[in-house]
């Protein structure tokens, strides 16, 4: 299977979960490439949000309080920058202000922006893991740089405990 058959096998396997949301901008009418990626998600766990990643972050992290597992999505790293507020000082210490009574799990769907076929400028194509990786205590962060890992990956980010951000490569879909 190619990197984006992986991704589509990886949304559509969170898609038949019964407390699954996938929520964000361009989840039920076309508009970023990772549209086409969650195709086969039914269209009543689509949430489609404007421009707004802060308060599609804390939606998120309300949506998990209540017992449902978000896929918060991100067409791009660069975007996700302006959620940071509510993922660090919120999503990532919740355990600890809540003296662990709430330990949320929200799925944070990213992509570092592709170079292919057109380059979106400098401002569309960053890396974040790194940071990212520095500032979260609680959040896990994976970058999907191998086909192999990605349905696993998302696997886990369900199954396993907390919140995950899961960085997706698309110049590696056709790979």
């Amino acid at each position: 299977m190619k990197y984006k058959e992986e991704i589509i096998r990886a949304m559509n396997w969170l898609g038949e979960k019964k407390d699954t949301l996938f929520l964000g901008q361009s989840v039920r009418f076309p508009g970023t490439g990772l549209f086409w990626t969650i195709e086969g998600v039914p269209d009543e766990k689509k949430v489609e949000l404007p421009i707004f990643e802060d308060t599609q972050m804390g939606m998120s992290l309300g949506m998990a309080l209540e017992g449902y597992t978000p896929v918060s999505i991100y067409p791009r790293c660069d975007f996700l920058i302006l959620a940071y507020n509510q993922l660090m000082n919120h999503l990532d210490l919740m355990e600890e202000m809540s003296d662990g009574q709430f330990k949320p799990k929200v799925i944070i769907r990213t992509a570092i922006g592709s170079t292919k076929p057109l380059f979106p400028g400098p401002q569309h194509q960053k890396d974040h893991s790194v940071l990212l990786d520095k500032f979260l205590t609680n959040v896990k962060v994976v970058v999907l740089r191998d086909k192999r890992m990605i349905f696993d990956a998302y696997k886990q980010a369900y199954e396993g405990e907390g919140s995950t951000i899961l960085i997706e490569i698309p110049d590696l879909y056709e790979t």
